[in-house]
């Protein structure tokens, strides 16, 4: 195989995603806004400016799936879901707190 053929195979999801979460049930915010970047599977959380810190670990596997821990101070909330081309849906749970919901993603523009 030559060239693109060698790329990884999580790369096309690579990329910056927009993600905004939905709060369908429990106390915590109604909703929220996150930047994550994608390359090669791995993901990495991209703080704004003034916003707390947050550790987001799993992968981002290549047929899109998602599968996701984040964690800001002691809580910790799973995601799950999929990507398809330049979005994507799933549902997360934070448990601690008894909360749970949607969220959705578009994927930046390169």
């Amino acid at each position: 195989m030559i060239g693109g053929a060698l790329a990884a195979p999580g790369a096309k999801h690579d990329g910056i995603w927009s993600v905004q979460l939905a709060t369908d049930s429990g106390t915590c915010d109604s909703s929220a806004s996150y930047s994550i970047a994608v390359e090669n599977g791995s993901v990495r959380y991209i703080p704004s400016p003034g916003s707390s810190p947050a550790t987001v670990s799993g992968r981002i596997g290549p047929d899109g799936t998602v599968d996701l821990d984040i964690r800001r101070s002691i809580a910790k909330a799973d995601a799950s879901g999929r990507l398809n081309g330049k979005s994507g849906s799933g549902t997360w749970q934070l448990a601690m707190l008894g909360c749970s919901g949607r969220w959705t993603a578009q994927k930046r523009p390169a």
